[in-house]
């Protein structure tokens, strides 16, 4: 039943001009950066050569749209998440919804999953930006791929909190702000503790960043705790979304 829904979601979202734009959009956005970082790459690839251990084609030119691409998904999830239940709620499908024979699970991960696969999607379409330079030269598989899996994490989580934004009202706009609002809080957060105004509690502040785990994965540093971290806002932000449709099915 998750799957029938999810694909459901996802059937609704391309009939919708939004995901076509969106999908449109993004990738003339980072085609251009992409095609940048490469002409930026050929013209210093002489002085290169000339390095010990000089960096190759995936740090100076994949690693940087996996960068650009992040903060791109900051302006874009808010957008593709903000009707998810806004929508029902405002024209009051959702009580259609309580009374079909589904858990408030199953209608959460249907779509939560439903979404998320049109974000997978998308990382694929911007993966193979530079899987196609394999056609001329080698790259760093191991770092693409952790560079791939922090951008899909990092996805998942922008997904879980703009579902959960969009539980809350019948505003799609409200919900899109409110989103948009909590992932630059979560992207800028460990700031405070970079500009040294705190003496305590800045390590927890590091830790919050969506940022600082998402750059270790595109270092290639693969640790677990980022990959909790992840989890964590994912599992916690699905089970925010699940108990706020729960406290609305109650009062029917």
């Amino acid at each position: 039943m998750i799957l029938t829904l999810a694909l459901h979601e996802l059937r609704r979202l391309f009939l919708s001009p939004l995901a076509w734009a969106t999908l449109a959009v993004t990738q003339l956005l980072l085609g251009y950066m992409f095609l940048t970082q490469v002409a930026y790459f050929a013209q210093i690839q002489s002085q290169l050569m000339g390095l010990p251990e000089a960096p190759g084609v995936t740090e100076i030119v994949a690693i940087p749209l996996f960068q650009n691409a992040a903060v791109v998904m900051l302006l874009i999830v808010p957008l593709m998440t903000m009707r998810l239940i806004a929508d029902e709620r405002r024209s009051r499908t959702l009580t259609l919804l309580f009374s079909a024979p589904l858990s408030m699970t199953e209608i959460v991960l249907g779509k939560y999953l439903g979404t998320l696969i049109f974000f997978v999607i998308m990382t694929i379409l911007i993966a193979l930006m530079p899987l196609s330079l394999l056609a001329g030269g080698s790259l760093d598989l191991g770092l693409l791929a952790a560079g791939l899996l922090g951008l899909c994490l990092l996805l998942a989580s922008f997904t879980a909190i703009g579902l959960f934004f969009s539980s809350l009202t019948q505003q799609a706009t409200v919900a899109a702000i409110s989103t948009f609002g909590i992932l630059l809080l979560l992207w800028i957060i460990d700031w405070v503790g970079s500009s040294g105004v705190l003496n305590q509690g800045s390590e927890l502040f590091t830790y919050l960043s969506l940022l600082r785990h998402y750059q270790a994965l595109l270092e290639g540093q693969f640790n677990s705790s980022d990959i909790v971290y992840y989890l964590l806002i994912v599992v916690a932000f699905l089970a925010f979304s699940i108990r706020r449709l729960d406290a609305d099915r109650l009062p029917h």
